[in-house]
C-alpha cells in the first residue's frame, strides 16, 4: 500500500521533471474524460502547455481524469481554430496535425522539426481537425495493421507525444555528443599548444 498520496509524489518529482518545447491541442472535445486523459498525458511527457479550442469542462471533472495532473499543466482556451492560428503565428510556434487526409506523412517515417516550439493537435471526435487549421500545419497519422482504421482521440495523442518526445531526446543525446567530441577536439589542440610553446621556452 502506498504511504504517500498521489499529490505529494507530484511535488518530490516536480524539481527534476523535465518541461520539451511541444504543445497539445484538444479541438471541442465531445467527450470531457478524453481531454482529462490528454492532460495526463502532457504532464506525463512534458508537455510545456496544452491548448483548449472551444469547450473547456469545470475544473473538477478533469482532476479525476488527468490524475490530478491538471494543476501541473498550463491550460490556454481559444473560442475557435482562427484564434489558435493567430496565436502559433505570433508565437513561432509549427502545427502538426493527426488526420488521415490526402498528403499526410506515416508518424514512422516523420522527423519533428525542433528548431522551433511544436504544437501537435487532435480534432473532435466526430469532425476531426477543422481545415483552416490543417491548412497551416503539417499532417500525419498512425499506421495500423490491424483491422481497425481509427484511435481515440487521446490515444492518437499519447502514441504522436510520445514519438516526439523520443525523436527529442535522441536529437538532444546527439548534440550533446557532438558536443563533448569537440570539446575534446579543443582540449587536445590546447595541450598539444601549450606543449609546443613549453618545448619553444626551454629552446631558448
Amino acid at each position: 500500500m502506498r504511504e504517500e498520496t498521489r499529490k505529494q509524489r507530484y511535488e518530490k518529482k516536480v524539481e527534476t521533471a523535465k518541461k520539451y518545447p511541444i504543445r497539445l491541442c484538444a479541438v471541442n472535445f465531445r467527450v470531457d474524460d478524453n481531454l482529462g486523459y490528454l492532460i495526463r498525458s502532457a504532464a506525463c511527457f512534458g508537455a510545456e502547455v496544452v491548448y483548449i479550442i472551444g469547450h473547456l469542462p469545470d475544473r473538477g471533472i478533469l482532476k479525476a481524469s488527468s490524475g490530478s495532473l491538471i494543476d501541473y499543466v498550463k491550460i490556454i482556451q481559444f473560442s475557435t481554430p482562427q484564434e489558435f492560428i493567430e496565436h502559433t503565428k505570433s508565437e513561432g510556434i509549427q502545427i502538426v496535425s493527426a488526420e488521415l487526409v490526402e498528403g499526410a506523412e506515416p508518424l514512422s517515417s516523420y522527423n519533428f522539426d525542433f528548431n522551433s516550439c511544436v504544437c501537435v493537435v487532435v480534432g473532435n471526435e466526430r469532425t476531426g481537425v477543422p481545415e483552416e487549421i490543417l491548412q497551416n500545419s503539417n499532417s500525419i497519422y498512425i499506421q495500423m495493421p490491424g483491422i481497425g482504421y481509427c484511435l481515440n482521440t487521446s490515444q492518437t495523442a499519447n502514441i504522436i507525444l510520445y514519438e516526439a518526445v523520443k525523436q527529442l531526446s535522441s536529437a538532444t543525446a546527439t548534440m550533446r555528443c557532438e558536443e563533448l567530441f569537440t570539446s575534446k577536439k579543443v582540449e587536445t589542440r590546447e595541450c598539444q599548444n601549450q606543449k609546443i610553446e613549453r618545448r619553444n621556452y626551454h629552446h631558448f
